[in-house]
């Protein structure tokens, strides 16, 4: 009786080992669905972060924590149907732009976030992998921009992008040097780890190959950046454009283009200078289902929600009225004073109708917003620009032809247009100096009665 019950009690020991070792190694076992993304801090900070609690939360999981890794910019989250059992993990890596190109071309990673568009050279790395170039491994996911401010009652109400960077270089130190009242230009700029940063590097001074002052003082709160330039009459900064608050925004030119106020509608149609592209690049037959569900959920209604949420301007399109002035074609002023604009711009490769990538998923948006607004018929106007050609009529033949281009995507779906034309090399919103200013300047806007 006493080796039978020995016996017995030895059995369940060891059960008990067997299920306590069978549920250790569930619980440390790799999970069943991973993706990495590696790239843009401007993206990987909070944005792609907030999109993939979005889509985990989409997909069900219940039990989603988020851990951040500080001395490696990197972001995990894990989720779970239960407390006990990880089913999915992603995993953040947010080093910088060409650090996401990188990790596609070592297979590290199945996604780059990039807050630029790829470079050539990376194109050709990446070649063996994909066509990067092509609208299912190119996808753009907000639009980010930036707002100069200064103290309210600063007389200055526009700068050049040139005149910014001289300005936030130490270059133009007084504000005497431009027509103001006589003091010394005070810098405030975001600290180095920020996403706001970064854009206002590579839009202001990187171009013109310039660095931020050493007198600039860094600040990683924008909302503090903003309250001390609202109170120091000398103050200057840049700022997300949420946080402009109390201090006064000053309107932005480049080149030859008119200066423009920051808004949520010229940052949306990419017309305002200090606006740029945020994009997402994969394999074109991407063969990870969490990454297609990833890319599919960042451009969707519920993701562009977050992109807003986070800061950014999101791709939904919505309609804004327009001022007539004298500067414009007569034709172009009579459509402003009748009409809606669109908060959408189709643009296109260099020399060329064909549409990029982001008009190709535009075309689905403007679709949605005419069914559910009832403008299908004879309710929609196409307006076509160009860059700067030597012969004017070739740019006023490639305006028409662009806008006859997006006539063409829309007509399969049986919208009656009311008008269609071109107006050449009109009204630029960038500067045709440089490659990326007549990218801009490609476009056809979209209008509506």
């Amino acid at each position: 009786m006493q080796f039978f019950t020995h016996f017995k009690s030895s059995k369940i020991c060891s059960a008990l080992y067997l299920y306590g070792l069978l549920f250790s190694t569930l619980s440390i076992a790799e999970p069943s669905q991973t993706l990495s993304i590696y790239g843009s801090n401007t993206i990987g900070s909070r944005l792609a972060p907030a999109l993939a609690e979005g889509l985990l939360q989409r997909q069900g999981f219940t039990h989603i924590e988020l851990q951040t890794i500080s001395d490696t910019n990197q972001q995990i989250i894990t989720a779970g149907l239960s407390s006990l059992k990880t089913d999915t993990r992603i995993d953040i890596h947010s080093q910088g732009s060409s650090t996401g190109f990188v990790a596609l071309y070592e297979k590290q990673g199945d996604i780059a976030a990039s807050s630029r568009p790829i470079k050539e050279s990376e194109v050709s790395l990446l070649s063996p992998l994909s066509d990067m170039h092509s609208k299912n491994a190119e996808h753009i996911i907000a639009i980010d921009g930036l707002a100069i401010i200064v103290h309210p009652d600063n007389p200055i109400n526009d700068l050049s992008i040139t005149q910014l960077a001289d300005i936030f270089s130490g270059d133009l130190n007084d504000w005497s040097m431009l027509g103001a009242r006589s003091g010394s230009i005070r810098i405030y700029a975001r600290d180095h780890n920020s996403g706001t940063w970064e854009t206002f590097k590579e839009l202001v001074l990187s171009p013109t190959n310039k660095a931020l002052s050493t007198q600039a003082q860094r600040f990683e709160s924008s909302e503090q950046l903003s309250a001390l330039v609202s109170k120091d009459p000398n103050a200057i900064g840049f700022i997300g454009l949420p946080y402009v608050r109390e201090a006064k925004a000053l309107a932005v030119s480049a080149g030859e283009t008119l200066a423009m106020y920051p808004s949520v509608e010229l940052i949306a149609t990419e017309d305002y200078p200090l606006s740029r592209r945020l994009y997402l690049y994969s394999a074109e037959h991407e063969s990870n289902p969490l990454a297609q569900d990833f890319l599919a959920f960042a451009q969707s209604d519920a993701g562009q929600s977050l992109v807003e949420s986070n800061g950014f301007i999101s791709q939904t399109v919505s309609a804004m009225s327009v001022v007539a002035d004298d500067s414009m074609p007569l034709q172009y002023q009579q459509l402003a004073q009748q009409a809606q604009r669109l908060s959408v711009n189709f643009r296109f490769k260099e020399g060329s109708a064909q549409l990029d990538n982001k008009a190709h998923r535009d075309i689905d948006r403007v679709l949605a917003y005419l069914r559910k607004h009832n403008k299908m018929e004879n309710k929609l106007v196409l307006v076509g620009f160009g860059d700067i050609k030597s012969d004017p009529e070739r740019a006023l033949l490639l305006s028409k032809l662009r806008a006859m281009a997006v006539r063409r995507q829309l007509h399969n779906n049986e919208i009656i247009f009311r008008e269609i034309f071109g107006i050449g090399d009109a009204m630029p919103v960038a500067s045709n100096n440089l490659d990326q200013g007549r990218v801009k300047n490609r476009r056809v806007e979209l209008w509506i009665y």
